[in-house]
């Protein structure tokens, strides 16, 4: 096993001819895609990995500088294809990934047959004529939420992300992923994430894109959806599912799955 498989605990699952790589969002792990992967296994052969951060993997390997722009996971990315040799695929980027994947799509496109998008947002802060949903001084008190109890804030962040019932399986899920990250490196990751602004590279993506979103999310609002498939380089698609919350793989997989097989 190659450096990144191993860091990143990749697993492939499935012989079809055509290859899938699912990647997921902040405060997940691989494990998030678990009711989607019985239902691609049959067609597709099927890369799993959790990305630097992610409870799951060693936090000794985890480099805050490298982290702190989405570049550095983008690179994680194709040194992951490089030593798998993957040389075309379908990517499945779920929030964060799906910029991760569009950054690395503009410096290898042929690696990558199509990205489908999964609550993806370029930029979570409202700007002028833009509506990204948050607010400077939303993020400076969830950044503060984050830091005085990581616990608290997870319990109290699971519910709203994942929408819906706070009882449900799905939350509860969110919560045990969310709550295993070490609370250092999910405020740098989160950092990362809801101060990037990736905008400006959306026009620079030519591989085909699939944009897909939850009617009600709170983290990213449909607008945006329309926003990045208005902006990207080539062609793409958006389609709001009749699905609530920010993990609708988690929480709705029923409506993902046609979809994603699409």
């Amino acid at each position: 096993m190659g450096i990144v498989e191993e860091a990143q605990n990749v697993k492939i699952i499935g012989d079809g001819q055509q290859t899938v790589v699912l990647g997921h969002g902040f405060g997940t792990d691989q494990s998030v895609w678990k009711h989607l992967i019985p239902h691609l296994v049959e067609d597709y052969k099927v890369v799993l990995y959790d990305n630097m951060g992610a409870g799951t993997t060693n936090p000794d390997y985890f480099d805050f500088e490298r982290y702190r722009s989405l570049e550095g996971f983008a690179y994680d990315l194709l040194a992951m294809f490089e030593e798998l040799r993957i040389d075309s695929c379908v990517f499945v980027g779920h929030s964060v990934s799906a910029m991760i994947g569009a950054i690395a799509s503009i410096t290898r496109p042929a690696l990558f047959h199509k990205i489908i998008m999964l609550s993806s947002s370029p930029r979570y802060l409202n700007d002028e004529d833009y509506f990204g949903g948050f607010e400077e001084e939303d993020l400076e008190q969830l950044f503060e939420a984050m830091q005085s109890n990581y616990k608290a804030w997870c319990s109290g962040f699971a519910p709203l992300a994942v929408g819906g019932d706070m009882d449900s399986v799905a939350v509860q899920e969110f919560s045990r992923t969310l709550f295993n990250m070490r609370p250092d490196i999910a405020l740098s990751v989160a950092q990362t994430i809801f101060q990037a602004d990736m905008r400006s590279i959306l026009p620079l993506v030519t591989v085909p894109c699939h944009i897909i979103q939850s009617m009600k999310d709170m983290a990213v609002p449909v607008v945006v959806s329309e926003y990045i498939h208005r902006n990207l380089g080539g062609l793409s698609i958006v389609e709001v599912m009749q699905s609530d919350g920010h993990l609708p793989q988690l929480s709705s997989p029923d409506v993902v799955i046609p979809v994603l097989k699409y």
